[in-house]
């Protein structure tokens, strides 16, 4: 288990810019990962600005909540708190299967204490609602700072592609960001700024 407070740009790109960083900085490392997102019917944890997913990667599993930070260190950029609890691949198949096929949930570990502990009214209601599936590029980018590109798919068949930059300085953050837009060429908006996965998978479920 992990608990860390997570500070991170995130912008939304057109394909064609994020082609060009992506062949413009040094490779670390490739791998896909599918993201399960659950709430109950009235999106309780939505509504209290939660996200919990499950995480499966080729070879292992996590489960993952992001609440809000009580005081945040900077106001620029996506801030949460971010409970991981390691899982097996095995074990978060067969979460998954179960929940897909109308099981009840129930979230064990990290998660499951803090879901305990602040919604036990929900904690057997819980449902996968959508999902994404990313296939995730880190590399080494300006500054020595690791970006993220992020390429997902929606079960709607919608695509987009987005940059991440995480970094517990946010001044480094902004100077990584600055010199993006000045090298490729793009803007920052209301609308690609700052959007989460999350969102945009209720958005574009089945």
């Amino acid at each position: 288990m992990s608990k860390n407070r997570e500070i991170e740009s995130k912008t939304l790109l057109e394909k064609a810019v994020f082609s060009a960083i992506l062949r413009s900085f040094p490779s670390k490392t490739s791998f896909t990962q599918t993201n399960y997102y659950f709430d109950n019917d009235q999106k309780t944890l939505k509504n209290n600005k939660i996200s919990l997913r499950i995480r499966l990667y080729p070879d292992k599993a996590e489960q993952t909540m992001k609440v809000p930070a009580k005081k945040l260190r900077q106001e620029n950029y996506h801030e949460v708190i971010e409970i991981n609890d390691n899982l097996s691949l095995k074990v978060a198949q067969e979460i998954v299967e179960n929940s897909l096929n109308g099981g009840v949930t129930i979230f064990g570990h990290n998660c499951g204490t803090y879901l305990s502990n602040n919604f036990p009214d929900i904690c057997q209601d819980l449902t996968i609602f959508s999902y994404s599936k990313t296939t995730r590029h880190l590399l080494t980018g300006p500054n020595n700072c690791e970006l993220t590109l992020d390429e997902t798919s929606y079960p709607d068949g919608y695509r987009d592609f987005e940059l991440e930059i995480e970094n517990d300085n946010p001044e480094l953050i902004k100077q990584t960001l600055n010199t993006l837009l000045r090298q490729f060429n793009f803007h920052l908006n209301q609308k690609n700024t700052n959007q989460s996965k999350i969102a945009r998978a209720s958005l574009h479920k089945k």
